[in-house]
């Protein structure tokens, strides 16, 4: 925090907490300030219209959490992540630094807070800042690494090489093939964090302490959500119940699932191109990735993955962090659940995490891979499982007799199934390694 002592816009509560807190020196999300800040002035215009508050100081509170929402005060915002369960800590603080920049007699509580509490306004500003950041940043960043892919597949489309199942030679497939599966992967990922956003939008806000909107002008959930809707682009609904939206935040936890599903995905894809890249000489070497920096301090000319290593690394701490967030979600009791700061800092921490890592991704390693011809040529010509093609000619058992004879002695598998009486017009037929990788998709 850069605030000279003395110019704080916090209070007292803030300072409480401040002072009750000191655990992690990570400040709640400045995303999660912004929403709130948003909300807050929302709910000021909304107030002012239906003659709730005076329409002067509904001006003051509104423009003064204007400033909030557009981050002009985010060193004022100090209390812990790690504060208590209901984010009433920072909710007070927004209401407090709020009516110090409104100024005239703003009251943080009877004020600023007018119509909320902070079991609705927290949550749904966590709900909102979500929601922002996985519509306007993240599927963007997914979609761009989704086109790398689908890309590279085009481009090879046409080169065969060893597919591998177990890690063991398995009959041939083009590498284009390969991409295309991980373009699905990255497409298929999208889809999901876009299958868990209505549920994500529906926020609590009206439902004031338990969820039944005490204290709270009856208008006043539909129009503040109609301004937040009509500011930011978003689509923000109502719940279909109050008790569930406010009991529970199982629409975070099944966005942190998808979450984990596209960590999952990229592990796996991240891990391929690794293997893929292996080499120069005593690896697989069928692609080339490309060479960002020195790969060892001491042997000369070493290239190492440094991409997919960050991506393995990244996919981690969003798997750690769905632990977490599943944790915290079924820690509820009754009326509200007590751990929506961790969520939120966990959640917030992985949408950003995968956007950084989406477009690092596609960026420096994907856009970049050149296959290694000759290495996929020698791949595809070397895997045994070829045989699988003279099935329908000669029989399981005879073609693993043949596979097993090459295997042993190192002779070719054509050579070999010459001795064991398969002609060459058969074998011209069936070990065509294109058609192969084909299959039945020809």
């Amino acid at each position: 925090m850069n605030v000279v002592p003395g110019d704080e816009l916090w209070g007292e509560e803030t300072a409480k907490a401040v002072e009750n807190f000191p655990v992690s020196g990570e400040p709640i999300d400045s995303e999660v300030v912004h929403w709130l800040g948003r909300i807050k002035a929302a709910a000021a215009r909304v107030n002012g219209d239906l003659g709730l508050l005076d329409e002067d100081l509904a001006h003051r509170i509104a423009a003064a959490a204007d400033r909030v929402a557009a981050g002009e005060v985010d060193d004022h915002f100090p209390v812990d992540y790690f504060q208590t369960g209901s984010g009433t800590s920072s909710n007070m603080n927004a209401n407090e630094v709020i009516a110090s920049l409104a100024g005239g007699g703003a009251h943080p509580n009877d004020h600023v807070n007018m119509g909320q509490s902070s079991n609705d306004v927290f949550p749904s500003a966590v709900h909102l800042a979500a929601l922002n950041e996985a519509t306007f940043r993240l599927l963007p960043a997914l979609e761009r690494l989704e086109a790398s892919f689908a890309a590279k597949a085009i481009e090879f489309h046409d080169i065969v090489k060893a597919g591998r199942t177990h890690l063991m030679d398995a009959v041939p497939v083009t590498l284009g093939q390969e991409f295309a599966g991980y373009a699905a992967q990255i497409r298929l990922g999208a889809k999901r964090v876009r299958n868990t956003l209505p549920q994500v939008a529906q926020i609590p806000l009206g439902g004031t302490a338990t969820g039944n909107g005490l204290n709270t002008h009856p208008e006043f959930a539909a129009k503040v959500r109609a301004l937040l809707a009509a500011d930011s682009g978003l689509e923000i609904l109502a719940p279909e119940d109050p008790f569930e939206a406010q009991g529970n935040r199982d629409a975070l936890v099944e966005l942190s699932g998808a979450l984990k599903v596209i960590a999952v995905s990229v592990t796996k894809i991240a891990n391929d191109l690794a293997w893929m890249g292996s080499g120069p000489r005593a690896g697989l070497s069928e692609i080339f990735l490309p060479e960002l920096q020195k790969g060892s301090s001491i042997m000369p000319g070493k290239v190492n993955p440094v991409i997919p290593e960050v991506v393995m690394q990244v996919a981690a701490q969003v798997i750690g962090n769905d632990a977490a967030i599943t944790i915290g979600g079924l820690q509820g009791n009754f009326e509200l659940n007590v751990r929506v700061p961790l969520i939120a800092r966990n959640l917030l921490e992985s949408i950003q995490l995968l956007t950084a890592k989406c477009n690092l991704f596609a960026a420096k390693c994907v856009d970049g891979i050149e296959a290694n011809l000759a290495g996929c040529e020698s791949s595809a010509e070397s895997t045994l499982a070829v045989a699988t093609a003279l099935n329908p000619f000669i029989g399981y058992d005879k073609a693993a007799e043949i596979v097993k004879a090459a295997s042993s002695s190192g002779r070719t598998l054509r050579e070999v199934a010459r001795e064991h009486g398969v002609d060459d017009a058969t074998l011209d037929q069936a070990l065509d390694l294109r058609k192969i990788a084909a299959g039945n998709l020809k």
